[in-house]
């Protein structure tokens, strides 16, 4: 499979290129800086994006929105329309997109994010990536996407193959704890990418 990877050498991003290469894919990584050499390109740009994505056969979107304390939500949703458009014109009707974990739910209509506990410094950044999950269901019904939400937290670990899939509902472990590494998230979402088991919905991955 040849896939389109936007922002290819995040934390998660990385991850995401080495298991699918593990695999014998083919991956473009993209960059806004073209570093690590990747191709270099403003993933806003719907004509940038198409110009990539041309012959591929998936696109995964993994940027997170800014962190400078800027304004988040407004550039991850042009980046988000940028690749849906960038697509569409190329052809590539998969995608999968790296999401937040603060729209799940942990209550019936009570998302993580809307929790007295949640962490200040991490809200802005959950709600652009909810305002994201959003516009994805609401203008990306001609793609064949998927949303994929991490635990509560990911970090760098290591790669076992054992989680757990889950839907809109945060997943935790018995002792209440929401965890997956980096790596094995990334397993988690090759597998979707080579399966399509869950196409147009959003899915998440915990142990």
């Amino acid at each position: 499979m040849k896939i389109l990877l936007i922002g290819a050498t995040g934390m998660i991003g990385s991850r995401i290129a080495a298991e699918a290469r593990r695999r014998g894919h083919e991956v473009t990584g993209v960059t806004r800086s073209g570093a690590e050499g990747t191709a270099r390109a403003e993933a806003s740009d719907a004509a940038a994006v198409a110009a990539l994505a041309a012959g591929h056969d998936a696109a995964v979107l993994s940027v997170s929105p800014p962190r400078d304390g800027s304004e988040t939500t407004g550039p991850l949703l042009a980046i988000t329309r940028g690749v849906l458009d960038g697509l569409r014109e190329a052809g590539v009707r998969r995608l999968i997109v790296v999401g937040g974990a603060g729209s799940l739910e942990v209550a019936p209509g009570v998302r993580l994010v809307d929790t007295p506990e949640f962490p200040e410094i991490y809200k802005n950044e959950a709600l652009a990536a909810a305002e994201q999950l959003g516009v994805i269901r609401a203008e990306a019904g001609d793609l064949d996407w998927t949303f994929i939400s991490p635990a509560a937290v990911i970090q760098p670990g290591e790669r076992t193959g054992v989680f757990r899939l889950g839907g809109d509902q945060l997943l935790t472990d018995g002792e209440g704890n929401s965890t997956i590494s980096a790596e094995d998230y990334a397993v988690a979402l090759v597998d979707e990418l080579e399966k399509g088991n869950a196409v147009q919905r959003r899915i998440t991955v915990a142990y």
